[in-house]
């Protein structure tokens, strides 16, 4: 499979989100109200499917299950990624997620979550939240029920270009005025640790999870800060920013062009800003900020032309 297999996306609406997935993607939204892009999706909960070519209209769990050959033949039994935007309007839930053992026995099979995070943009001042200032689980709880948010929670403000690795059991939320892509296991486990006392249009309040939320949480927590490595190229350089048990994740940044082997049993790709055109032996395809793509291993070289940045991922 030479060609590169473009994939449309998901959208959900949230408490927090807003609209610029639509002003700045130029996607059509649901409403003004929404918080996620499914980019890259094998997930039964938003699934992407197949925009043009072979397999248009073809859902990327399809072939997953019948055309492994794309993907290096891995044994996984479903694909391992999932890639969203998210844009926080408003602040997200604090939250934590569990790990592949304590899922697999709690959660119906349903893999762990460990994720990362590429900020996009953000507003002077935006913060996130990641870890906390709990010793002990005693500690920890206490702090919980005692409403002690502001001594608990570590806050960090972050600026455009900013990298953050999540492990499960990390305690986490994006503030208001970030917009990120993410880079995650496929699934969709959430504990609600904090949500501001927020209700919803109908007066109601989200649910929490604590006890599951104590007891997956990294307590004391753990530092997971990561150095991005850059190599450098004539006419473009590649930023490593992790590689991981789970995931690797690395930023194309094009000035001109960009010669590159996909050697990886398959890579999946979001452009997040500019244009260019994508060269490979089966022809020459253009794209943009805000399209989404999987190159199989098939594939070979390919030849990226403009001026243009893409967050690059395989597991």
């Amino acid at each position: 499979m030479k060609q590169p297999i473009f994939l449309e996306p998901v959208f959900k609406e949230r408490i927090w989100g807003g609209d610029r997935l639509h002003r700045l993607f130029g996607y059509h939204i649901p409403s003004e109200q929404t918080g996620e892009c499914w980019a890259i999706s094998a997930h039964s909960n938003g699934e992407s499917i197949v925009k043009s070519g072979r397999f248009e209209g073809k859902s990327l769990s399809y072939l997953w299950e019948h055309h492994q050959e794309l993907f290096g033949n891995r044994t996984e039994a479903k694909f391992p990624l999932l890639t969203k935007i998210l844009d926080a309007k408003n602040d997200l839930s604090v939250q934590v997620h569990p790990d592949d053992h304590y899922a697999s026995k709690v959660e119906n099979g349903e893999p762990g979550k460990t994720e990362c995070w590429y900020v996009i943009d953000c507003e002077p001042g935006a913060e996130i939240i990641i870890g906390h200032q709990a010793k002990t689980k005693q500690k920890f709880v206490e702090m919980i029920e005692t409403g002690q948010w502001n001594k608990l929670l570590s806050r960090l403000k972050v600026q455009k270009g900013d990298f953050f690795y999540v492990p499960s059991g990390t305690i986490h939320a994006i503030g208001a005025g970030v917009l990120i892509l993410e880079t995650q296991q496929s699934s969709d486990i959430t504990y609600r640790v904090y949500d501001y006392d927020r209700v919803d249009p109908d007066g109601r309040t989200r649910k929490l999870h604590l006890d599951k939320a104590i007891e997956v949480s990294n307590i004391p927590h753990p530092d997971n800060a990561t150095a991005p490595l850059v190599n450098v190229y004539e006419g473009a350089s590649i930023v490593t920013f992790v590689r991981a048990n789970y995931f690797s994740v690395y930023k194309w940044e094009i000035q001109t062009s960009l010669s590159y082997e996909v050697t990886e049993d398959f890579l999946i790709c979001s452009v997040i800003e500019g244009c260019g055109e994508l060269k490979t032996g089966a022809g020459t395809y253009p794209f943009q900020k805000g399209d989404h793509f999987l190159l199989s291993n098939q594939i070979g070289r390919v030849e990226v032309e403009g001026k243009i940045t893409v967050i690059v991922s395989h597991p």
